[in-house]
């Protein structure tokens, strides 16, 4: 089985509802909801439609899910994210990795918004720590200050 480094996707496949099955380079495969931001997000509008959205296909060697007729393209760390928030059992992994996807923040710039090193950050994400609560609330500071900006 191939390490994983950064997200890279093995395969994709359109499933009802606006869900991907999605396999990693890793064996890891996670069903994604995107309905919600289907509906929400004005770059995906075009794929409200059942048919549009199952016109899916891998692109970049894996490094991304794009729709070629609509010039729609997600990045296959987005979909991890969304993967792994949608998929985890623990609240606070959820949390955190839902703030990333929702922001567009890498790990680096994540950790430079919370004031920990990336290290920290991607040990929170894969659950092998679990996020403690001053992180929660640190998060829930940052948006409200970035709002306000």
């Amino acid at each position: 089985m191939a390490s994983m480094k950064r997200p890279q996707l093995r395969s994709v496949k359109a499933l009802s509802g606006h869900r991907l099955e999605l396999t990693f380079i890793d064996g890891n495969r996670y069903r994604v909801d995107l309905s919600a931001d289907v509906q929400r997000l004005p770059g995906l509008r075009a794929l409200r439609s059942a048919s549009a959205f199952a016109a899916c296909a891998l692109a970049d060697a894996g490094w991304s899910v794009e729709w070629p007729a609509h010039d729609v393209q997600i990045g296959a760390d987005t979909l991890w994210l969304d993967a792994v928030a949608q998929c985890s059992r623990d609240p606070g992994q959820r949390a955190l990795l839902q703030w990333r996807a929702r922001h567009g923040l890498s790990l680096a710039a994540a950790s430079q918004a919370l004031g920990l090193t990336p290290r920290t950050i991607s040990a929170y994400g894969t659950g092998s720590r679990s996020v403690p609560k001053t992180v929660l609330l640190a998060i829930k500071g940052w948006e409200i200050e970035t709002r306000a900006a």
